[in-house]
C-alpha cells in the first residue's frame, strides 16, 4: 500500500472526487431492492399459508427453494462475473430477479392450491435463487475495484446493510399492501420496480477505466490506495486463465475456510430475521401483520446502524495503523457477540423486552458484516468473483438449513423456544472460526 495514500486526510480524498461513491450508492439501492424481494414471502407468509392452504413444513421448503439454487449458482455466478464482467452480469441477473418476483405473484391468481401452488412457488422461488446468484459476489467485485483497502470495510458494511434497509423500507409497506390489497400485489410490484431499476444500472454503471464522470486524480487515488482498478480492463486482456492448482486454493486455505464458516454462520441469523421472524412475531408472539410488518423495521434500523458503524471501526482501525487482518476481525467477533442475545427471547413476558434484544441483536449481527470486505482484501486477484461465489455459495448453506430446521422445529414442537437456540448458536461458532481457526487475513496466493 502506498504510504503518502494511506494516511490521507478526509479533505485530500474529497479533493480527489466522490465518483466511486455514486457507484456505491448504485449497488446500495440495487441490493435494498434484492434483499426485499427475498423478504416478500416472509412478510405475506401468513396470509399465503391461509389462501393455498400451506403449513408451516410446506412454507420452510418454499423459503429453503431460494437458498438451494442461490448457493449452487454462487460458484457458476462467480465464473460468469470473471468471464463477462459485473457491469453485464449483474445487469442480467437483476432483469431476471424481478421476472421471478413478479411471477409469485400470479399463483394466487391461477388458483392453485396445497401440493401444487407449493410446488409452483417452490421452483419459482428456486429459480429466483438461481439468477440472484451474482449479486453478492458482484458487489464485492465492485468494492474491490472501486475502492482502496482502507474504505473497502465501510463500502462493503454500506451495501451488506442494505439488507437492513431493505426491512426498514419494504417490511411496512408491503405489510399494509398485504392488508389493504392482497398478497399478489407485493409481487408484482416489487418485480415490476427491479425491471425499472435495470434501466438505470445499464444507463449508470461502467467499468473505473471508461466511466464517464470518474477524474484522473480520483482513479490515481483509489489504484494507490489498493484499488483493483484494473481488474476489468485485464479481464478483457488476459490470455492465461487461472489453472487448477489457483483454483484450489480457494478450497486449501485456512482462512479462506474460517471466512467461509463465519459466512455460514452470519448467513443463518439473516435467514432467520428474513423468513421466520416476522412469522415469529405473529404466530409466537401474537402481533398482527400491520404490527409485524412495523416492529421489524425496529431491529432492522439497528442492523442498519451497526453494519455502518461495524464497518466504519474497521477502516478507522487501520487509518490508526493497526493490520487489516484485526481491524476486520474486531468488529466480527463483538458483532457476532451481541448476536446471540436474540435466545434471551425466550425468557421475558413483554413483547417490548423481545423487540429490545432482537434490535440488539440485529445490531450485533450488522456490527459483524465485514466479511465481505475481508474477501476484497485476501481473494486471489485473479479469481475475485469466483472466490466470492464460493463464499457466499457456502455461506448460502445455511438458507437452505435453517428455514427448514425452524420449519421443523416449530411444527413439530408448535414453539419458536429450540429455533431461538438454534440460531444463537450460530454466533458462537462464528468467534470460533475468526479468534481459532483464522490466521493472519492476506491476499491468498500472493507473497
Amino acid at each position: 500500500m502506498n504510504t503518502k495514500s494511506a494516511v490521507a486526510t478526509p479533505v485530500e480524498r474529497s479533493a480527489v472526487g466522490r465518483h466511486r461513491f455514486l457507484v456505491l450508492a448504485l449497488i446500495f439501492i440495487i441490493t435494498v431492492i434484492n434483499y426485499a424481494d427475498r423478504a416478500t414471502l416472509s412478510i405475506t407468509g401468513t396470509e399465503v399459508l391461509s389462501d393455498l392452504g400451506l403449513d408451516p413444513v410446506m412454507l420452510g421448503l418454499i423459503f429453503s427453494a431460494f437458498a438451494w439454487a442461490y448457493a449452487l449458482g454462487q460458484v457458476p455466478g462467480g465464473w460468469l462475473l470473471d468471464r463477462y464482467g459485473a457491469r453485464r452480469v449483474y445487469g442480467v441477473s437483476l432483469i431476471l430477479w424481478s421476472l421471478f418476483t413478479l411471477l409469485q405473484g400470479t399463483v394466487g391468481w391461477m388458483g392453485l392450491a396445497g401440493v401444487s401452488a407449493a410446488v409452483a412457488l417452490f421452483s419459482m422461488r428456486f429459480m429466483l435463487g438461481l439468477v440472484e446468484s451474482p449479486a453478492f459476489p458482484a458487489n464485492s467485485r465492485i468494492v474491490s475495484c472501486w475502492f482502496p483497502t482502507r474504505e473497502r470495510g465501510t463500502a462493503s458494511a454500506l451495501f451488506n446493510s442494505a439488507q437492513y434497509m431493505a426491512v426498514v423500507v419494504f417490511a411496512p409497506l408491503m405489510a399494509w399492501m398485504t392488508h389493504t390489497l392482497s398478497w399478489e400485489h407485493v409481487f408484482i410490484w416489487m418485480g415490476a420496480l427491479g425491471l425499472v431499476l435495470s434501466v438505470v444500472w445499464f444507463r449508470l454503471y461502467h467499468e473505473p477505466h471508461n466511466a464517464p464522470g470518474l477524474s484522473r486524480e480520483e482513479f490515481d487515488y483509489m489504484k494507490e490506495g489498493g484499488a483493483l482498478v484494473d481488474l476489468e480492463h485485464e479481464r478483457k486482456t488476459a490470455k492465461s486463465k487461472p489453472t487448477r492448482a489457483d483454483v484450489l486454493q480457494l478450497f486449501t486455505s485456512r482462512n479462506l475456510w474460517a471466512l467461509y464458516l463465519g459466512q455460514y454462520c452470519i448467513t443463518a441469523l439473516t435467514y432467520f430475521f428474513i423468513t421466520w421472524f416476522p412469522i415469529y412475531l405473529i404466530k409466537g408472539r401474537g402481533m398482527t401483520i400491520m404490527e409485524a410488518g412495523w416492529v421489524a423495521a425496529l431491529p432492522a434500523i439497528c442492523g442498519f446502524t451497526g453494519g455502518i458503524l461495524g464497518g466504519f471501526l474497521s477502516d478507522w482501525l487501520i487509518s490508526r495503523g493497526v493490520h487489516p487482518s484485526k481491524a476486520r476481525k474486531t468488529p466480527f467477533v463483538l458483532g457476532m457477540g451481541l448476536s446471540t442475545t436474540l435466545v434471551l427471547a425466550n425468557y421475558v413476558d413483554a413483547n417490548s423486552a423481545v423487540i429490545m434484544l432482537m434490535a440488539l441483536a440485529f445490531f450485533g449481527k450488522g456490527f459483524a458484516a465485514v466479511g465481505w470486505a475481508v474477501l476484497s482484501d485476501v481473494a486471489p486477484k485473479k479469481m475475485v468473483g469466483l472466490c466470492g461465489g464460493v463464499f457466499n455459495g457456502i455461506g448460502n448453506i445455511a438458507g437452505i438449513i435453517t428455514p427448514l430446521v425452524i420449519g421443523f422445529v416449530v411444527a413439530t414442537t408448535g414453539s419458536f423456544h429450540n429455533a431461538l437456540w438454534f440460531v444463537a448458536a450460530h454466533g458462537v461458532l462464528a468467534i470460533f472460526a475468526y479468534l481459532l481457526l483464522a490466521t493472519r487475513f492476506e491476499r491468498t496466493g500472493q507473497a
